[in-house]
């Protein structure tokens, strides 16, 4: 498995830019960890204030710089403001695995943008890290995540067992999606 993120990979769609996260972005990543609906099906403390916004950008770059995982924001193209962020994390590099997460601003749902984005990202993993396999952990009600991930090519794999769920999460299914490479 090749992990080695410096320099940054940058990718690109017909619509959208994937780019690595700036001080910039502090006030788009504040609202995606504040606002009640990208939290809805989202397992993570809310931020309190912009500087919690300022610690996850520098945690996120901090990750990248030790080749930990790889978290790209949204743009669309000739924009530079994020709609979203994607990103592949939980990297196990003697199963060749790794898990996809993703957030996308409630503006811009619907529009097949994240399943261009999962798509790219894919193929990135796939070619470029050599990973064998992309899994996705997501509540079993998100059915709009559920919809994207199996236009994506991933499979319904099994329900997390109650000793692998966090704590906070003993009283709602979640379910493991995932996609092997060719």
């Amino acid at each position: 498995m090749h992990l080695h993120f410096t320099p940054f990979p940058v990718l690109s769609t017909s619509r959208l830019h994937l780019r690595q996260l700036t001080s910039a972005d502090v006030d788009e990543i504040f609202f995606f960890r504040t606002d009640e609906r990208m939290l809805k099906f989202i397992n993570r403390p809310k931020a309190e204030s912009l500087e919690d916004a300022r610690s996850f950008i520098e945690k996120i770059s901090g990750g990248i710089a030790r080749n930990e995982w790889i978290y790209w924001g949204i743009t669309l193209q000739g924009s530079d403001k994020l709609i979203g962020t994607i990103c592949l994390w939980n990297i196990y590099p003697a199963e060749e695995k790794a898990e996809i997460g993703y957030e996308l601003h409630p503006d811009f749902q619907g529009q097949g943008l994240m399943q261009e984005a999962i798509v790219k990202v894919m193929k990135y993993a796939f070619d470029t890290m050599q990973v064998r396999e992309i899994e996705a952990l997501l509540r079993s009600d998100n059915l709009r995540s559920v919809r994207v991930l199996e236009r994506s090519g991933f499979h319904y794999v099994r329900l997390l067992t109650e000793e692998e769920k966090y704590e906070d999460e003993k009283e709602i299914e979640v379910v493991v999606y995932a996609k092997k490479g060719s």
